[in-house]
């Protein structure tokens, strides 16, 4: 991502998983995903985590007091109510530049943002994926996160303390969120 205001990506980011939140099938929840720790329902219950955790950060509080997974028995209305917390946050400019800790590391706001939409874009090819439904992926935030995650994640060392596997070979002429998926070690 550029110097620009990263908070317009990143609402696109948070709205394509919403929509794919909001649009999963109860006969789904029990689908594999490219993530091999967790099922649909998992995955679903683990942004229910990653959306309170990036409301936290940029308040100032401690995202890892948030679990990876957060159980709900209405996953839709749980991502609606932390949205609606965190759509407030975004109003104030001043979170860009305040210093936020994350999981990985301490960064200003604008770049927990950055990080935190290549993780929902991630994360929405995860479940578009799981559930057959990649031709509603927006490509203009696979191609804006990539070459960030290029930068800032090296094509090795992978595993361990790096928690992707190898980069995955794709045609040159392979669709955005091909090339997102297999530089993060997931097969397309």
């Amino acid at each position: 991502m550029t110097n620009a205001d990263p908070r317009p990506m990143f609402v696109r980011a948070l709205d394509q998983t919403q929509h794919l939140i909001n649009t999963t099938s109860l006969d789904d929840l029990a689908k594999p995903t490219p993530c091999p720790e967790y099922d649909v329902r998992t995955l679903q219950a683990h942004l229910l985590s990653v959306i309170a955790r990036i409301d936290l950060a940029l308040t100032g509080g401690d995202p890892l007091s948030i679990p990876m997974v957060t159980d709900s028995p209405d996953v839709a209305a749980a991502w609606k109510e932390h949205r609606v917390a965190l759509d407030v946050t975004l109003t104030d400019d001043s979170i860009l530049g305040r210093i936020c800790k994350l999981p990985f590391g301490t960064m200003p706001g604008a770049a927990a943002i950055g990080a935190y939409t290549g993780e929902l874009t991630t994360h929405s090819w995860d479940l578009a994926k799981a559930t057959g439904r990649l031709d509603q992926l927006d490509d203009d935030l696979a191609n804006t996160v990539l070459p960030m995650l290029r930068h800032n994640l090296p094509a090795e060392p992978r595993g361990g303390a790096v928690p992707f596997g190898p980069v995955v070979a794709v045609a040159d002429d392979a669709s955005p969120y091909d090339r997102l998926a297999a530089w993060q070690g997931r097969q397309p």
